[in-house]
């Protein structure tokens, strides 16, 4: 195993704690932490921004203090509006070390990297400056998380052979998704022969909520729970060494471990009910865009229509936060916003789905803008 203190390949995300009153419930997430350590598991993962600061200090305070530094493995990152200088993260990164309460972090990734944000890393000498902090015994890996394409993620991974990690969003419903591009960037990772985190399993949630058809096919398994198919799935793949799960109770918790205490991959039919989930949900898109592309390279406003009909489609069926994040990538680097259109008509002159794509233009900058 290429990082020996970690013990399973199940991880607890810290973003979505117990809360009461506004505050971390302590009480619960004390008991939440004993039985994932009861249970063998032993991966924490953080960042600075996670819960308004308050899940740094939760940790240093249920986890840290109440057992042996040695017994689990902390993952804690770099985020873009925490410096603005080479200057600014060393001190930041100190913070992080007293606000968790320990001399080192097992992981320190470069937070939410995509084309833009990786700009600003370079820059500031961000990644040079965690490697010296390696040197120093204050990291002991490397990586990166990571939100964009598959090419600008192997461009990252060209740029730094030296990073041991990287942590992507992975679920079978972003899985073919021309917006997110799971298994592209998965297949990236590989090519680079790079371990990979997987975070939003099961997206945030939505993949245990499903359309009744969906949630029909899972049942007639008669067996686990629509987050077990979830989480197995991308735990599934080869070089995947970590799915980390956003856990806000004790009964979450409980569920997630009992079927990744003794991990089995998804069997044939298994898999195969999955595929007929993934149909399933692909009935739901708003947007019938088959990503053909035929339309973008005429467009004088350089918008990547099918990009942005897919971020419209994923916010539609999941609504969650990370559409908006894949919004912004692709509307920046000199490509347009939906609200850029100018309604010359080339696109739809192109388009063989023959899609109102001006009209639905000005839907999606409603939405996103």
């Amino acid at each position: 195993m290429r990082f020996e203190k970690v013990k399973k390949n199940f991880g607890f995300g810290c973003m979505r704690l117990p809360m009461k009153s506004g505050n971390v419930d302590y009480a619960e997430f004390s008991a939440m932490v004993d039985a994932f350590l009861d249970s063998g598991f032993n991966y924490f993962d953080t960042a600075h921004g996670y819960l308004g600061g308050k899940s740094e200090t939760a940790l240093r305070d249920c986890l840290v203090a109440r057992h042996p530094r040695e017994s689990f493995t902390l993952t804690d990152k770099l985020t873009d509006p925490f410096f603005e200088r080479e200057e600014d993260i060393r001190p930041f990164f100190e913070k992080q070390l007293r606000l968790c309460g320990v001399d080192y972090f097992d992981f320190y990734l470069m937070h939410a990297q995509n084309a833009e944000n990786y700009r600003k890393f370079t820059r500031c000498r961000a990644y040079e400056t965690a490697f010296e902090l390696k040197k120093e015994g204050k990291i002991k890996h490397v990586g990166i998380s990571f939100h964009d394409t598959a090419e600008v993620l192997d461009g990252i991974l060209t740029d730094h052979p030296e990073l041991e990690v990287v942590q992507l969003q992975f679920n079978y419903a972003d899985y073919e998704s021309p917006s997110v591009q799971s298994r592209r960037c998965y297949e990236v990772c590989l090519r680079h022969g790079m371990p990979v985190i997987v975070m939003e399993p099961v997206k945030g949630g939505t993949l245990v909520n499903l359309p009744k058809a969906a949630d029909a096919i899972f049942r007639g398994l008669g067996g686990g729970s629509n987050a077990s198919y979830a989480i197995r799935f991308a735990a599934s793949f080869e070089n995947v060494f970590m799915v980390l799960s956003g856990m806000s109770t004790l009964s979450q918790m409980q569920e997630n471990v009992s079927f990744m205490r003794d991990f089995r991959p998804l069997d044939e039919r298994e898999r195969a009910a999955i595929e007929a989930v993934r149909a399933e949900l692909l009935k739901e898109e708003f947007i019938p865009c088959t990503a053909c592309r035929y339309c973008t390279d005429g467009c004088p406003m350089h918008i990547s229509i099918p990009d942005l009909f897919s971020c419209m489609n994923q916010k539609k069926r999941h609504k969650d936060w990370n559409s908006d994040v894949y919004y912004q990538n692709y509307t920046s680097a000199g490509r347009g916003k939906a609200s850029a259109c100018i309604a010359c008509g080339k696109c739809e002159k192109a388009c063989p789905q023959h899609l109102e794509i001006r009209k639905l233009l000005k839907q999606v900058a409603k939405q996103f803008e």
